[in-house]
Protein backbone atom coordinates (compact mmCIF):
# COMPACT_ATOMS: atom_id res chain seq x y z
CA UNK A 1 0.00 0.00 0.00
CA UNK A 2 2.62 2.39 0.86
CA UNK A 3 4.58 1.82 -2.47
CA UNK A 4 1.25 2.45 -4.10
CA UNK A 5 0.53 5.26 -2.15
CA UNK A 6 3.91 6.91 -3.35
CA UNK A 7 3.59 6.39 -6.96
CA UNK A 8 0.26 8.11 -6.50
CA UNK A 9 2.24 10.89 -5.03
CA UNK A 10 4.68 10.89 -7.86
CA UNK A 11 1.93 10.91 -10.78
CA UNK A 12 -0.32 14.14 -9.10
CA UNK A 13 3.12 15.88 -8.64
CA UNK A 14 4.54 15.06 -12.11
CA UNK A 15 1.09 16.59 -13.34
CA UNK A 16 1.08 19.58 -10.95
CA UNK A 17 3.95 20.13 -12.47
CA UNK A 18 3.24 19.76 -15.97
CA UNK A 19 0.18 21.98 -15.96
CA UNK A 20 2.38 24.48 -14.78
CA UNK A 21 5.14 24.43 -17.31
CA UNK A 22 3.57 25.54 -20.35
CA UNK A 23 2.26 29.16 -18.38
CA UNK A 24 6.10 29.42 -17.60
CA UNK A 25 7.33 28.26 -21.02
CA UNK A 26 5.12 31.21 -22.44
CA UNK A 27 7.35 33.79 -20.48
CA UNK A 28 10.52 34.40 -22.20
CA UNK A 29 13.40 35.83 -20.56
CA UNK A 30 15.60 38.12 -21.47
CA UNK A 31 19.22 37.73 -20.48
CA UNK A 32 22.56 39.77 -20.78
CA UNK A 33 26.06 39.33 -19.45
CA UNK A 34 28.36 42.30 -18.71
CA UNK A 35 32.20 42.08 -18.25
CA UNK A 36 33.51 43.49 -15.31
CA UNK A 37 37.36 43.01 -15.97
CA UNK A 38 36.88 44.34 -20.16
CA UNK A 39 35.08 47.57 -18.58
CA UNK A 40 37.93 48.02 -16.32
CA UNK A 41 40.81 47.42 -18.61
CA UNK A 42 38.82 49.11 -21.99
CA UNK A 43 36.24 51.64 -20.49
CA UNK A 44 37.53 55.63 -20.86
CA UNK A 45 36.46 56.24 -17.19
CA UNK A 46 38.75 53.43 -16.17
CA UNK A 47 41.58 54.49 -18.42
CA UNK A 48 40.74 57.83 -16.86
CA UNK A 49 41.58 56.91 -13.46
CA UNK A 50 44.07 55.22 -13.92
CA UNK A 51 46.29 57.86 -15.45
CA UNK A 52 44.76 59.99 -12.30
CA UNK A 53 46.70 57.56 -10.22
CA UNK A 54 49.52 56.94 -12.30
CA UNK A 55 50.51 61.03 -11.99
CA UNK A 56 49.34 60.87 -8.00
CA UNK A 57 52.10 58.11 -7.35
CA UNK A 58 54.57 59.02 -9.60
CA UNK A 59 56.78 60.71 -7.36
CA UNK A 60 56.54 58.39 -4.55
CA UNK A 61 57.31 55.42 -6.95
CA UNK A 62 60.61 57.42 -7.94
CA UNK A 63 61.43 57.67 -4.46
CA UNK A 64 60.98 54.23 -4.32
CA UNK A 65 63.19 53.69 -6.91
CA UNK A 66 66.04 55.66 -5.77
CA UNK A 67 66.09 54.46 -2.74
CA UNK A 68 66.28 51.04 -4.26
CA UNK A 69 69.24 52.44 -6.34
CA UNK A 70 71.04 53.49 -3.48
CA UNK A 71 70.37 50.03 -1.73
CA UNK A 72 71.87 48.66 -3.80
CA UNK A 73 74.69 50.52 -4.36
CA UNK A 74 75.72 50.98 -0.83
CA UNK A 75 74.82 46.81 -0.52
CA UNK A 76 77.27 46.26 -3.51
CA UNK A 77 80.04 48.80 -2.14
CA UNK A 78 80.16 47.12 1.25
CA UNK A 79 80.87 43.44 -0.32
CA UNK A 80 83.85 45.15 -2.40
CA UNK A 81 84.86 47.13 0.71
CA UNK A 82 84.37 44.77 3.22
CA UNK A 83 87.97 42.58 3.11
CA UNK A 84 89.85 46.17 3.80
CA UNK A 85 87.32 47.28 6.45
CA UNK A 86 87.78 47.50 10.05
CA UNK A 87 85.21 44.99 12.21
CA UNK A 88 83.96 48.14 13.30
CA UNK A 89 83.58 49.96 10.43
CA UNK A 90 82.01 47.08 8.61
CA UNK A 91 79.39 46.68 11.26
CA UNK A 92 78.24 50.02 11.40
CA UNK A 93 77.97 49.76 7.66
CA UNK A 94 75.75 46.81 7.61
CA UNK A 95 73.51 48.33 10.57
CA UNK A 96 73.19 51.52 8.16
CA UNK A 97 72.40 48.83 5.44
CA UNK A 98 69.65 47.10 7.37
CA UNK A 99 68.40 50.22 8.53
CA UNK A 100 67.47 51.90 5.02
CA UNK A 101 66.23 48.17 4.22
CA UNK A 102 64.16 48.58 6.97
CA UNK A 103 63.02 52.09 5.80
CA UNK A 104 63.14 50.85 2.16
CA UNK A 105 60.56 47.86 3.01
CA UNK A 106 58.43 50.28 5.34
CA UNK A 107 58.09 52.79 2.43
CA UNK A 108 57.18 50.28 0.06
CA UNK A 109 54.50 48.67 1.81
CA UNK A 110 53.18 52.02 2.67
CA UNK A 111 53.14 53.04 -0.79
CA UNK A 112 51.26 49.45 -2.01
CA UNK A 113 48.83 50.35 0.60
CA UNK A 114 47.97 53.64 -0.73
CA UNK A 115 48.16 52.63 -4.09
CA UNK A 116 45.69 49.99 -3.69
CA UNK A 117 43.57 51.92 -1.26
CA UNK A 118 43.35 54.70 -4.11
CA UNK A 119 42.67 52.23 -6.71
CA UNK A 120 39.58 50.66 -4.82
CA UNK A 121 37.94 54.20 -4.34
CA UNK A 122 38.69 55.25 -8.23
CA UNK A 123 36.84 51.86 -9.43
CA UNK A 124 34.67 52.16 -6.90
CA UNK A 125 33.27 54.86 -8.87
CA UNK A 126 33.94 53.46 -12.53
CA UNK A 127 31.92 50.47 -11.32
CA UNK A 128 29.47 53.00 -9.86
CA UNK A 129 28.88 54.49 -13.10
CA UNK A 130 28.86 51.14 -15.31
CA UNK A 131 26.23 49.80 -13.27
CA UNK A 132 24.00 53.05 -13.49
CA UNK A 133 24.60 52.26 -17.44
CA UNK A 134 23.61 48.84 -17.44
CA UNK A 135 20.54 49.81 -15.65
CA UNK A 136 19.70 52.20 -17.97
CA UNK A 137 20.38 50.12 -21.27
CA UNK A 138 18.65 46.98 -19.35
CA UNK A 139 15.78 49.36 -18.59
CA UNK A 140 15.81 50.76 -22.29
CA UNK A 141 16.00 47.32 -23.74
CA UNK A 142 13.30 45.60 -21.11
CA UNK A 143 16.24 42.91 -20.05
CA UNK A 144 14.87 41.03 -17.16
CA UNK A 145 18.47 39.98 -15.83
CA UNK A 146 22.07 41.41 -16.70
CA UNK A 147 25.30 39.65 -15.11
CA UNK A 148 28.65 40.52 -14.06
CA UNK A 149 30.14 37.51 -13.21
CA UNK A 150 29.81 34.21 -15.28
CA UNK A 151 32.00 31.24 -15.97
CA UNK A 152 30.69 31.69 -19.45
CA UNK A 153 28.40 33.69 -21.43
CA UNK A 154 27.57 33.58 -25.03
CA UNK A 155 28.20 36.75 -27.30
CA UNK A 156 24.82 36.48 -28.34
CA UNK A 157 24.08 37.95 -24.85
CA UNK A 158 27.17 40.06 -24.34
CA UNK A 159 25.89 43.98 -24.40
CA UNK A 160 29.67 44.94 -23.20
CA UNK A 161 30.01 46.60 -26.09
CA UNK A 162 27.10 48.93 -25.67
CA UNK A 163 28.29 49.50 -22.25
CA UNK A 164 31.58 50.68 -23.39
CA UNK A 165 29.87 53.03 -26.11
CA UNK A 166 27.84 54.83 -23.41
CA UNK A 167 30.54 55.10 -20.93
CA UNK A 168 32.71 57.06 -23.58
CA UNK A 169 30.22 59.45 -23.66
Amino acid sequence: MTKSFLSLQTVVMAACLMSFAPAHAQESSKIAFVSTERIFREAAPAKAAQSKLEAEFAKRDRDLQDMAARLKAQSEKLDKDSAVLSDSDRAKRQRDLSDLDKEFQRKQREFREDLNQRRNEELAVVLERTNKVIRQIAEAEKYDIVFQEAVYASKRIDITDKVLKELAK
